[in-house]
């Protein structure tokens, strides 16, 4: 069974090792980030709007959102969405996640490519993420090992799919940081913080969010690569 697989395991250590460090970087920093008040006074909405007309993009809808950093901008409705905290909060957390997101706006806005393309693998990631692994398996009991046309078909197809989830993970992280970069760069040119506090708080949180998509990445790249060897694709499979 593969839940009993050494290498398997010690794969969903490394995972939850990654992710977990990355959510409690994230939280802490936001934490710290919160007692930093802006010397402007503003919210983390009103920051966002700044940004977006700076940036003379007026399309986009600001709305508040439920849940704990759930903010998120969605190109098919031109909807920026900000969790409570970041769009009431007037502090150096909220102007960096909110700058953070219109960054996103801002990129497709301005064609970015790689937000695009990761766009428009969305459907087929998810699909990989939830189905590949399983193809795979199906692949391994259907005899890929032994040389089954069928199973080595099928497992070569659950490993594509999955690289596409995997890709999809690898494109997010420059996705990532470029919109932070944005962000950071329009939150100084338009004076809503200063150097000092204030800018090292933005950092802070942009960094440590930013690693969480280096996490996934990583974390994504390592089942791949096992689904691969199981697959029989990186040398010969155990079963």
């Amino acid at each position: 069974m593969f839940y009993f697989d050494p290498v398997y395991m010690i794969i969903i250590v490394i995972t939850a090792l990654l992710s977990g460090g990355a959510s409690l970087m994230v939280k802490s920093n936001f934490a710290r980030g919160e007692k930093v008040r802006l010397s402007r006074n503003i919210s983390g909405a009103e920051v966002a709007q700044k940004v977006l007309q700076s940036a003379d993009i007026r399309d986009v809808k600001i709305v508040q959102s439920s849940g704990f950093l759930s903010d998120h901008y969605n190109p098919a409705t031109k909807t920026l969405a900000l969790s409570k905290k970041v769009y009431t909060g007037r502090n150096a957390a909220a102007a960096g996640v909110a700058a953070h997101e219109v960054g996103h706006a801002i990129q497709h806005a301005r064609g970015y490519a790689p937000l695009g393309f990761r766009s428009a693998i969305v459907p087929v990631a998810n699909l990989g993420s939830r189905l590949g692994p399983w193809i795979v398996i199906i692949g391994i009991f259907l005899g890929s090992s032994q040389g089954s046309p069928i199973g080595r078909t099928m497992a070569i197809a659950g490993v594509i799919l999955f690289g596409v989830a995997t890709f999809f993970t690898l494109i997010t992280v420059p996705v990532e940081f470029n919109a932070s970069a944005r962000a950071k760069e329009r939150l100084m040119s338009l004076g809503i913080i200063g150097q000092g506090k204030e800018s090292a708080a933005v950092s802070g949180v942009l960094t440590a969010a930013g690693l969480t998509y280096v996490a996934a990445a990583v974390n994504s790249l390592l089942m791949l690569l096992y689904w691969a060897s199981r697959a029989g694709l990186l040398g010969r499979s155990r079963d």
